[in-house]
């Protein structure tokens, strides 16, 4: 099964990649096919919300026909499929039709992996396993920035995406070839959604899992380039290597809150912690937007480090779960993490049009900091009243 879990976390990684690596071809895309940055962040939208609207199909098919076939199949018809389309494209709607098959390719490949973890480790491992898996694909971030730079102006973006063809192609043979479905109990309930939603204690645990990594994914994802450039003038190489400080931020934070939630003996208050030193960060930002370049770095890595709860959240909306509703449950957590993203970006993008004309650069971002706040509050506030669990 070890050989399994690295292909789901290869896997993992292409997920990571294939939601970060539009904006290093965009001037290659622009180019060849005409597709300028609204019709990028449209299909990029398109990826989010093809991914989102999967989680529940993925939950219903983890606990009916095992990780092994769902991760699998959908891996290799949307990512290999996907990827196959985009290297054909010649206008951007086929770039719109390769994302939304991504999205469905990388839907299911961490939901499967947390599915194996959950059924045959003890809950009290599930939380190192969750953040090592998630740490180790948040790489694909990293390597979504330069290193596809570096290709695209080598080989050129075609053969790239050929190339990420068939690593996806073959990463999906392989988890089919090796992994194994975890066993069922004789006689164990059938499990539905309306059943996952009659569990009071994860109704306080939705609203932070959807704005936990909304604001993290929002501001890495989008708004980070804009203000430096913006606020501070930063150049191109600047806005790089301050995503890239952020990127690896959130690696190290996804690392550190495993081992954190061991020494502590509560999920609940590291989160508590872990997000009242993200709203500083945000409220740092709020407050002296226009500081310094090297203090706005610096609070934008903070915000990627103590940001990194993902995998923490959702280990505590595990220990609730029954085994029959792992698969569900776990989607359905899911669900809320990457349809707050979606959510962030629209209503961000909204207060940033509000916002103009603005009497000073900062302004509207100080605006879309404060919003992010906001919503980080109210989520920790409902999360305050949840049950905790203890090791």
């Amino acid at each position: 099964m070890t050989r399994g879990i690295a292909l789901l976390g290869l896997a993992y990684v292409l997920s990571q990649f294939f939601r970060a690596f539009l904006a290093v071809l965009s001037p290659a895309l622009r180019a060849d096919i005409g597709a300028g940055p609204e019709d990028l962040a449209f299909a990029s939208g398109l990826w989010f919300f093809a991914f989102a609207a999967m989680q529940l199909p993925v939950g219903w098919a983890l606990d009916t026909i095992g990780p092994r076939r769902t991760a699998a199949s959908l891996l290799l018809v949307g990512g290999g499929g996907g990827a196959a389309i985009f290297a054909l494209a010649t206008a951007p709607v086929h770039i719109d039709i390769a994302m939304v098959l991504i999205g469905i390719g990388c839907a299911p490949v961490l939901m499967a992996a947390y599915y194996i973890f959950a059924r045959e480790y003890p809950p009290a491992r599930f939380v190192v396993l969750a953040s090592v898996m998630v740490g180790v694909g948040t790489c694909g971030n990293l390597v979504a920035s330069y290193p596809m730079a570096i290709a695209a102006e080598t080989i050129g973006w075609r053969a790239s995406l050929w190339g990420l063809c068939a690593i996806a192609s073959l990463t999906a043979l392989g988890i089919w070839a090796v992994v194994r479905d975890p066993a069922t109990p004789e006689g164990e309930a059938r499990g539905s959604l309306l059943a996952v939603f009659k569990i009071k204690a994860l109704w306080f645990i939705f609203p932070i899992m959807a704005v936990s990594y909304a604001q993290v994914g929002a501001l890495r994802g989008l708004w980070i380039g804009p203000y430096l450039e913006d606020v501070f003038t930063a150049d191109s190489h600047q806005i790089g290597l301050a995503t890239l400080l952020m990127g690896a931020a959130m690696v190290a934070g996804t690392f550190a809150y495993g081992p954190m939630d061991r020494m502590i003996g509560s999920t609940k208050w590291v989160v508590i912690g872990g997000t009242a030193l993200n709203l500083a960060a945000l409220c740092g930002l709020s407050l002296y937007p226009s500081g310094s370049l090297l203090l706005a770095t610096v609070l934008m890595a903070a915000i990627g480090f103590f940001g990194a709860t993902y995998a923490i959240i959702i280990s505590h909306g595990r220990s609730f779960l029954p085994p029959h509703l792992i698969g569900r449950g776990m989607t359905m957590l899911n669900l809320c993490s990457i349809g707050g993203v979606g959510v962030a970006q629209f209503l961000s993008g909204r207060a940033y049009s509000a916002s103009q004309p603005a009497l000073t650069l900062h302004a509207p971002y100080v605006v879309i900091f404060t919003l992010f706040t906001g919503l980080m509050a109210a989520g920790l506030f409902v999360y305050l009243f949840s049950r905790d669990t203890t090791h």
